[in-house]
């Protein structure tokens, strides 16, 4: 119903936002980083929102950029796990470390989030993995990623790197230049690690 709210922060809590549009107050429930980043009381704020019904309540959700509301909407699309989990989730940790989280298969990451326990995250890593191994990302019908230089193919655990270095900011010729400098034959894991190291 409401894709985004304009307007005067007019008020901030510890989990929510308050924002003056055209002279209504709307409380819209954020994870607790965006509080934090959120601007000075008085000033100019948009939250990307999302409208949550139930029989005894209306509650807007709202993230600062469309990133997070985008991966907000994708763990609340996993069964039992409703608005509050996924705010819990988006508080505990940034959007990159939530879906590096899911996609290297990081339950105690998604655990420290309240509320959230082992049977949830997985059922979270589960679900969305597939999802995050991105069509942005060039998937190729066998579950490899195309190489463009040379037209081959790289490991699903490169592709998972590859996935994981990508949702932390990094360009996907950044990281397919450093993936293809490593053993192939390493775990995701060890394989974001050592291209971390090289790219910082």
């Amino acid at each position: 119903m409401y894709y985004y709210i304009s307007g005067r922060l007019a008020a901030k809590g510890e989990n929510h936002i308050v924002i003056d549009a055209g002279g209504v107050g709307y409380m819209i429930y954020t994870p607790s980083s965006d509080v934090e980043r959120a601007p000075s009381v008085g000033g100019d704020v948009t939250a990307y929102t999302y409208l949550n019904v139930r029989e005894d309540a209306m509650e807007l959700y709202g993230f600062l950029t469309e990133e997070e509301r985008r991966l907000f909407m994708l763990l609340i699309s996993v069964s039992g796990v409703g608005p509050k989990a996924g705010l819990s989730i988006l508080s505990a940790a940034s959007p990159q470390k939530v879906m590096m989280a899911i996609i290297t298969g990081d339950t105690k990451m998604i655990t420290r989030a309240q509320g959230i326990g082992p049977k949830v995250a997985n059922r979270i890593i589960l679900e969305l993995k597939d999802k995050l191994d991105s069509d942005a990302l060039g998937i190729d019908g066998d579950g490899g990623i195309v190489d463009d230089i040379g037209n081959e193919s790289i490991t699903n655990s490169r592709a998972e790197a590859m996935s994981a270095l990508v949702a932390l900011g990094y360009s996907a010729n950044e990281a397919k230049k450093v993936l293809m400098q490593l053993d192939p034959s390493l775990s995701t894991e060890e394989l974001i690690k050592k291209s971390l190291s090289k790219l910082m």
